[in-house]
């Protein structure tokens, strides 16, 4: 299957863009600040890191092996399009303008993002050879204490705005 050839950009790119994607609405939060700075920055985030992380992938990757710039291309793009669309979950929430009954935005997002860290750290156990449940919850607890220190960032700075 050729797609798992591309399985660790999979996994990398998309690890990356839900973390820091859910950093930023973390810190939004955090700072209690208008719900159309998510869309602003998270936007900006998902498409200028995106491009940022595929770029380096190329470039590591025409490093090791100069002369095989179609496979760097590829593995790239790989990173590029997990990074995108799997970072795009934390703020899904905030696009569409949808919660579940009884929660607010980040909420929400929070529920979203746990469930894409659970995905992708099962995804990653398989990759990896390890157990799904224990790269699960590494990548659980990365990204929860990522989302934290952003949050926690947010609500000590938000007097520095009022």
């Amino acid at each position: 299957m050729k797609f798992r050839k591309y399985l660790p950009q999979f996994v990398y790119g998309s690890i990356d863009g839900t973390v820091t994607t859910f950093a930023i609405v973390s810190g939004v939060a955090g700072a209690a600040l208008s719900p159309v700075i998510v869309l602003i920055l998270g936007v900006a985030n998902v498409l200028a890191d995106g491009f940022s992380m595929a770029s380096s992938n190329y470039l590591s990757e025409r490093s090791k092996d100069d002369h095989n710039a179609n496979d760097a291309l590829k593995t790239s793009m790989a990173t590029f399009f997990a990074f995108v669309i799997v970072g795009f979950v934390p703020i899904f929430p905030y696009i569409f303008n949808f919660s579940f009954s009884n929660t607010t935005l980040f909420q929400t997002s929070c529920i979203f993002t746990f469930l894409t860290f659970l995905f992708i750290g099962l995804v990653r156990g398989k990759v990896t050879g390890q157990s799904k449940w224990h790269a699960a919850g590494e990548t659980i607890v990365i990204g929860g204490a990522a989302a934290a220190i952003s949050y926690y960032v947010g609500f000590f700075l938000k007097g520095l705005i009022q």
